[in-house]
């Protein structure tokens, strides 16, 4: 039996062909292979389209049938994972009316921010947990505003990964969890968030559908079977955000487990069991994928726009000659700690929650022509991404919800030895590395959700940890001097 796994990201659709009778990846692919553009109109936007979107999964997908020498038409179950916060809307042909505003965008931060003065900071974080800050809901909010032609032909608002279902299958739905990413979830009342629609003058009607997160939501139509090979009525049967999806993927579903992630941005995820908030809305709050009535389950979301993004630009801009990342690495190895001096600051990627929704761009401090060469960049920029990491992890710590152990794919910034020794002595937690992603999630999560599985635990047998980082005693203190030096930068950028 085999299932199939989407995972929708920003810069490209990854899709694997995972067995589950062996509990692994036959075959994956992604495209394309070159980052996807993403559109930039103003200062602070970030638009793509969905149509793309889908064109990519379509090649991804066939490039990873062909991989896995496994025909479309063994496809048993679907599973879409898809970077959070995005809007896409479409009419009621199914039409989608505008490019989508995705994550990264910063123009709605003063819908949001409206929002949570008016409807006032204690219900917001009594109801939602969260303020509506930069969010979906606050990005239709800023389209009705602003785009009002395109907003009355709105028959329903989707996030990205409800809208690759939609293609699959020409249904309409989303998850509890997916609307909680929004910020369009009531966790007290356990359903939408009616008076936060009712304060922007949003129609209930343009929310979609709810369906479980590990259910039969929906199944391929004729239309999407022809063009793929999948047999007509293969169901999907699970979706979720990126973020608790790399959760998932890494095993991570109970109280007091961590995720981590570095890709384009970089993310801790810690599941608890509590309705945890942070006043300030620096850290936010999620329904995570296995949730019930019965057992709660929330996922505490700390974020950093720019990681894997504040790395490709060096490498694309300052390396030179330096062409991989294995040769950056290299020269950053013969850098000590605190890249002597030179302190990066990664925030050029769009307003940052754990700055309170700061737009500050991205910063070097303390360069000196005469002693400093491209290496010395080189180091800073990861220790710059592990020490906002820090910083925000200090504030989950602050909600009870640090830990001794993180877990992580080895993939994207996790390659890096320097980035794993920064991170794990910085943070003070082993780290963990496992041979998983997000695609391989998103089918394991499709057979769970398709009953293939009988239990959680049966769904993870195979799921092996590769590598283990632990703080070394000798770094420790190099690593906090470092660290203190780089947040009092920080603190004073802070206070302009």
């Amino acid at each position: 039996m085999y299932t199939l796994g989407i995972d929708l990201g920003s810069s490209s659709v990854k899709v694997c062909i995972f067995d589950v009778e062996k509990g692994k990846t036959v075959g994956s692919a992604f495209y394309p292979h070159q980052e996807m553009e993403i559109s930039s109109p103003m200062p602070g936007w970030a638009e793509q389209s969905p149509e793309v979107w889908w064109q990519n999964f379509q090649h991804a997908s066939q490039l990873a049938f062909r991989a896995a020498d496994v025909s479309p038409n063994l496809v048993t179950a679907i599973g879409i994972s898809y970077q959070m916060h995005g809007l896409v809307m479409v009419d009621d042909s199914h039409q989608v009316l505008r490019p989508s505003i995705i994550w990264c965008d910063s123009r709605a931060v003063p819908f949001g921010e409206e929002a949570f003065n008016n409807l006032g900071q204690r219900y917001c974080m009594d109801h939602m947990l969260n303020s509506p800050g930069n969010f979906t809901a606050a990005k239709l909010a800023w389209v009705k505003k602003n785009e009002p032609k395109i907003f009355e032909k709105v028959h329903k608002f989707m996030l990205p990964g409800d809208y690759l279902a939609l293609k699959l299958t020409g249904e309409i739905n989303t998850t509890a969890s997916g609307l909680s990413e929004g910020i369009m979830w009531d966790f007290k009342a356990g359903d939408v968030a009616f008076d936060l629609l009712k304060y922007y003058d949003f129609d209930e009607d343009i929310v979609a559908d709810i369906v479980g997160a590990f259910a039969e939501q929906s199944s391929v139509s004729k239309t999407a079977s022809d063009l793929l090979g999948i047999p007509k009525g293969t169901p999907v049967t699970y979706r979720a955000g990126d973020q608790p999806n790399n959760a998932f993927s890494l095993n991570v579903l109970n109280p007091g487990e961590v995720a981590a992630t570095a890709g384009t941005s970089g993310v801790i995820y810690v599941v608890t069991d509590q309705d945890a908030h942070d006043e300030e809305s620096r850290i936010n709050t999620f329904l995570h994928v296995n949730d019930k009535k019965e057992l709660k389950r929330n996922g505490l979301l700390l974020c950093v726009n720019g990681t894997g993004s504040l790395n490709s630009w060096i490498k694309s801009n300052i390396a030179l000659g330096d062409s991989t990342y294995e040769e950056l690495n290299m020269q950053a190895s013969n850098i000590p700690i605190g890249a002597e001096g030179i302190r990066i600051y990664p925030f050029g990627n769009g307003a940052e929650r754990l700055l309170n929704n700061q737009d500050l761009g991205g910063e070097f401090l303390g360069l000196s022509f005469s002693r400093h060469q491209r290496k010395h960049l080189y180091r800073a920029a990861q220790e710059g991404i592990v020490f906002a990491l820090r910083y925000g992890f200090d504030l989950l710590e602050d909600l009870g919800a640090g830990s001794q152990t993180i877990r992580a794919g080895k993939a994207n910034m996790f390659l890096s030895p320097i980035f794993r020794e920064a991170f794990s002595n910085t943070v003070g937690a082993t780290v963990e590395l496992y041979d998983t992603n997000g695609a391989e999630g998103a089918a394991r999560g499709a057979a769970l959700g398709g009953r293939l599985y009988d239990s959680e635990a049966q769904a993870f047998e195979q799921l092996a940890c590769l590598e283990t980082t632990m703080p070394d005693p000798r770094l420790i203190e190099q690593y906090e001097e470092a660290y203190q030096f780089w947040k009092e930068g920080l603190e004073s950028r802070l206070s302009r």
